[in-house]
């Protein structure tokens, strides 16, 4: 061969490896949506035909010319543009965008995979190459015939019309419907929020093309809520139509607790919640950008609307009832695991005594794209959530409304914790769990003095000079007074941290008193409910002192200590500077010898710190795996939140360590046995890890017995449990097939 026909090879040859990543990769992943999960079969259809033929070409040794090996070059680029397309993609990105990606990464594979063929049948010239022209003739009539995904045909079709202002047609965005599967209102949802959230990163990033086509996309969701407005469902079940405008225009059901944001549009609180906890900051209907997040109850429409269902007899779903909480973040449930981050709103409910995470069966509210969450079943945020490496994020809110009185104007809330997912929000899996965000209930003992009140600023300012005076009962009683304060109301807790009772309560964190500790502690957590009160808490350093009451708290006040940095972690920014404070540590300590709601409180921090993957490396250094592998005994109660965040440590090589090493295949494969349905998602999940990543660990989970819960599994789990028992029973066929191949040899 000649230097230039050796050249050509090895870009044949990296083509060809190239190819068979990818195939491999997409055999591999999660099933995505319809119309995806076809372009990426259709990808692999194109390559795997094309492979062989390349391989002749190798083999036989044939030259090349110049141009060829240049379309060869760039058929690798695209194949490896398309690879790290599909290992990012994560149920909480848009489907109209993903599916128009895909289709364009398809046609730009499927175009130069003709030109390589028509270039090859010009350069073959021996009679050995005959079998080959054969072939490659059949081929490119495939290629020929092959055509768009017709959800593809139609989201073009009607941004095209858009473009050319021309008024959607009905049945462009029914067909857009169907196809994407926007089967209902929280469908749509999901998408209106995916899509602002690539926006948004989109503007960050200053990628033009991209910026324009998602902008283009953001008015089609706009259609298309409008269309299920005008067309789709607008009966309820006594026949009665609703008014549009008692319709939110992002959830598109009728609204129960209206709320009016920045730019004079009303919603639903519990929609648009979830939209500005996802970090968006436009109106969803405007585009206007929001110059504050505030939501101010509409009472207006929320009579309009009550009069109404009276007057039609219609009657609504009875969840805006007074909860009363001190609040606190949990994640329990049998139904809450790590899943991406999707999302499922969660009410702030009364438990136990003071502030700290609790679980909840069944979550309030909305439940997020495929995460649901653990991150939140993602983070939302998936979505996170990817599993692997991946293991997605996501974000659930958590809900709490305040008695709909007309002399209390408190503004309630409702805040959304992370949800994450394994399906990282980072998406390197694509695993989901959830984890179910509740907020604990104080059962202080004491008079509800001040409760319900909306507190003045002069009252504050009288309790803030308590906080500072000398005598220690002045301070305990002043620091109990704002716990109480801020236990359910809102508007209350955004004029303590206006009045500037941040600082004073942290110092009382420090306190020899350790009731005095406690009621201050259990004031800040509250107080952190409100966004802004959480930028206060972190300017003012309060990561030290959180940690000192992990150390040296009573049980309740370690409990709240460890809520309030959940709390403080919703934000992303937060969760790298608390995981590199030192707080990892003091988390684990509690989560091996507090009380079994501080182990819950440390477990539901830590998992929701490990959502940033750095933090995933200090939480197995601190030890962490041990505590968990011995919380995986039923006995526990606490087997879910265990493997939850197991499931996401596992996505790295030290977790992986760890789990083996602590003995955790054995109980793992108990729990794909006997767990409950999240649990036997996620120790599927793990074992997947572990297999993946070493023929070690793969042997011993098969002498566990893994097999026939796996196979159970496969047939009788969630759906994203089936997929991980079956890409586990694949994987043990191919190690058994490969090293009959090896035997044979």
């Amino acid at each position: 061969l000649t230097e230039a026909g050796q050249t050509n090879t090895t870009s044949v040859k990296c083509l060809v490896n190239g190819i068979s990543r990818f195939i491999h990769l997409v055999s591999c992943q999660t099933v995505k949506p319809m119309p995806l999960q076809k372009n990426c079969n259709n990808m692999v259809g194109v390559l795997k035909r094309l492979k062989p033929m390349l391989n002749d070409i190798v083999d036989n040794k044939i030259t090349l010319d110049e141009n060829l090996y240049r379309e060869c070059e760039e058929l690798d680029m695209w194949v490896n543009e398309t690879r790290e397309f599909i290992e990012k993609w994560g149920p909480k990105m848009s489907k109209i965008h993903s599916v128009l990606q895909s289709g364009e990464l398809l046609i730009k594979i499927q175009n130069s995979s003709l030109k390589i063929c028509h270039m090859i049948v010009r350069s073959l010239k021996s009679p050995a190459s005959v079998s080959i022209l054969a072939n490659l003739q059949h081929y490119i009539q495939e290629l020929q015939c092959l055509e768009k995904d017709p959800a593809m045909v139609y989201i073009e079709e009607a941004l095209r019309n858009q473009r050319d202002n021309i008024q959607p047609f009905y049945d462009h965005l029914k067909e857009i419907i169907g196809l994407l599967k926007f089967t209902s209102n929280e469908e749509l949802l999901k998408e209106s929020i995916a899509v602002e959230m690539e926006r948004s990163n989109a503007e960050v990033n200053k990628t033009k093309g991209d910026l324009d086509e998602i902008n283009q996309i953001v008015n089609l969701v706009c259609n298309l809520r409008d269309y299920v407005m005008k067309i789709e469902q607008s009966e309820v079940k006594s026949g009665v139509l609703i008014p549009p405008y008692f319709r939110c225009p992002l959830s598109l059901e009728i609204m129960l607790d209206p709320v009016i944001v920045a730019s004079g549009q009303t919603y639903e609180r519990q929609s648009i919640q979830k939209w500005l906890d996802h970090g968006l900051t436009v109106c969803p209907n405007t585009h206007q950008r929001l110059f504050h997040t505030n939501l101010i109850p509409n009472y207006t429409v929320k009579a309009m609307i009550a009069n109404w269902c009276e007057e039609n007899n219609v009657k609504l779903p009875n969840h805006l009832l007074h909860q009363e909480l001190d609040c606190v973040c949990s994640f329990e449930s049998s139904d809450s695991s790590i899943s991406n981050l999707d999302q499922t709103g969660t009410a702030f409910e009364k438990q136990k005594d003071d502030n700290s995470f609790r679980s909840n069966k069944k979550s309030n509210g909305c439940q997020n794209e495929e995460t649901e969450k653990s991150e939140q079943q993602s983070p939302a945020p998936s979505c996170s959530n990817s599993r692997s490496e991946s293991f997605s994020s996501s974000i659930s809110s958590t809900d709490y409304v305040l008695p709909v009185s007309k002399e209390v104007s408190s503004i309630s809330n409702k805040h959304q914790n992370v949800e994450m997912e394994n399906e990282n929000k980072y998406n390197e899996n694509n695993n989901n769990t959830i984890i179910t965000s509740h907020l604990k209930v104080d059962s202080h003992p004491i008079s509800n003095l001040g409760s319900d009140e909306l507190i003045t600023a002069s009252h504050v300012n009288e309790l803030i000079e308590d906080l500072q005076c000398q005598l220690i009962e002045t301070q305990t009683a002043a620091a109990e007074k704002l716990r109480l304060y801020t236990k359910h109301n809102m508007e209350n807790r955004i004029i303590v941290g206006q009045c500037g009772a941040i600082m004073p309560l942290l110092s009382l964190l420090y306190s020899d008193m350790k009731i005095t500790q406690e009621h201050a502690v259990t004031a800040l957590l509250n107080l952190s409910i409100y966004d802004n009160n959480k930028a206060l808490i972190m300017e003012a350093g309060a990561i030290e002192s959180f940690i000192h009451v992990l150390q040296t708290g009573n049980d309740g006040a370690k409990e709240n200590s460890a809520a309030a940095l959940f709390s403080l972690s919703v934000m992303d920014k937060n969760k790298a500077k608390i995981g590199r404070s030192g707080a990892v540590k003091a988390l684990v300590d509690l989560l091996a010898s507090g009380t079994l709601r501080g182990k819950k409180d440390a477990a539901t921090a830590l998992f929701n710190l490990s959502i940033f993957h750095e933090n995933k490396a200090r939480i197995v250094q601190a030890g962490a795996v041990k505590f968990l592998v011995l919380l995986l005994d039923p006995a526990d109660g606490m087997v879910d939140k265990a493997v939850a965040l197991l499931a996401n440590l596992s996505t790295i090589v030290e977790g992986r360590l760890e789990i083996a090493r602590e003995g955790g295949i054995p109980l793992l494969v108990e729990i794909v046995e006997s767990g409950s349905q999240r649990g036997k998602e996620n120790a599927a999940s793990i074992l997947l890890q572990l297999c993946f990543h070493s023929r070690k660990f793969c042997t011993l989970i098969l002498q566990e017995g893994a097999v026939p819960p796996l196979v159970a599994l496969s047939q009788s789990g969630t759906p994203r449990a089936k997929e991980k028992a079956q890409q586990l029973l694949s994987h043990f066929r191919n190690q058994r097939e490969g090293a009959m191949g090896k035997g044979k040899s």
